[in-house]
């Protein structure tokens, strides 16, 4: 076996137990029990409850919002109802929904699919994405040094990390049908996409090209651009951003009715995130992140406005062909994206966002 490939194997197993461990210390240590059953059954096709009954609680795994919540003073608002965890993502956030030990996640477009497909029961309670998405993209295509892609259609034949259950392995899918190509055109690479897994792998050259987002790709080119690393642009819509819920979650009146206020407070946060940039930055990527002030400010100009709507007709046709070009690449049953989404939340969050500028 070459050391190439010895490497390869050692990266994707050492990346892998880092995210079992991961999940594994915040279940252990978030102590929620997220079990239905408590309070009084509620359909599925009923009205929400709108107030929030005593002794209601939920498990939620959406840091970033809970530190957004915290900066605008609004976290009294659900404090008394949600208990946070540190997780997030779809991995993490489907261990906790095997484990019992969540209630509502933070994801983006794919958890929900590979959560259906595993025989979980899932439900999307909440939509943001970005206006203007093509112009502010969530990932760029990371090059390594010597690799030589220019365009989509330079991808043929290169090693491209892939991470067929998150977000990014379903942006790779789709640029290859975008730029012609097939799976058998490229070489894929299995890797998970936490950490600094794929720019290592780029960096090392384990993998040619690799989806990388947010502050990775600033970082990427400032300390490999001098030996050759670039990015490129993919040009689709990466924009997606849900709350997802497990059903049974839904189906308890005191914690359907928390979860509508949880989502409501939530459309409130990301708005203030959007037009309080310099506490987002001093308060968020400085001093919870770690991150420097500049590298902040370089995350909100490439984010854009948020765009959360009050209909997700358009998102659920998206989110279809999502599914679509998954099954059939990876040998899975088409499902429903409608089925996904519970639409009794589908105003929740933007007539709260107007409900809150309203009172200003």
């Amino acid at each position: 076996m070459s050391t190439t490939r010895n490497t390869r194997r050692r990266l994707r197993a050492g990346a892998i137990a880092a995210v079992a461990a991961a999940a594994a210390l915040v279940l252990a240590g978030c102590g929620g029990d997220a079990k239905a059953g408590t309070g009084p059954k509620l359909a599925l096709d009923a009205a929400l409850p709108t107030t929030v009954p005593a002794g209601a609680k939920i498990v939620v795994g959406d840091p970033t919002t809970q530190k957004a919540l915290e900066l605008s003073g609004q976290l009294d608002k659900v404090s008394s109802f949600v208990q946070f965890a540190n997780l997030s993502g779809g991995p993490q956030t489907i261990e906790a929904f095997r484990a019992h030990a969540l209630d509502v996640g933070s994801v983006a477009e794919i958890p929900s699919i590979h959560a259906t497909w595993t025989g979980l029961h899932v439900k999307i309670v909440a939509s943001k994405f970005r206006q203007d998405p093509i112009k502010h993209p969530i990932y760029e295509l990371g090059v390594a040094p010597g690799a030589n892609v220019q365009t989509l259609t330079d991808l043929r034949g290169k090693k491209i990390a892939f991470s067929p259950g998150q977000a990014q392995g379903a942006l790779v899918l789709k640029v290859l049908k975008k730029a012609g190509l097939t799976k058998d055109d490229v070489k894929l690479i299995e890797l998970p996409s936490t950490g600094d897994v794929y720019t290592n792998a780029l960096a090392a050259k384990q993998v040619e090209v690799a989806p990388i987002g947010g502050v990775q790709i600033k970082r990427y080119l400032t300390k490999y651009g001098k030996d050759g690393a670039t990015t490129i642009p993919h040009g689709l819509r990466d924009d997606a951003g849900h709350l997802y819920v497990q059903t049974e979650s839904l189906e308890d009146a005191g914690k359907a009715a928390a979860i509508r206020a949880y989502v409501a407070a939530w459309g409130v946060a990301q708005d203030w995130i959007d037009k309080h940039p310099k506490e987002w930055i001093a308060g968020y990527y400085v001093k919870d992140q770690g991150l420097s002030a500049a590298d902040g400010q370089w995350l909100v100009d490439n984010a854009g406005r948020p765009d959360i709507s009050a209909n997700w007709s358009d998102a659920i046709t998206r989110h279809q062909e999502t599914i679509d070009l998954l099954a059939a690449e990876l040998g899975k049953p088409v499902i429903k994206a409608a089925d996904l989404y519970d639409l009794r939340f589908q105003s929740v969050a933007a007539d709260a966002i107007k409900a809150a500028g309203a009172g200003r």
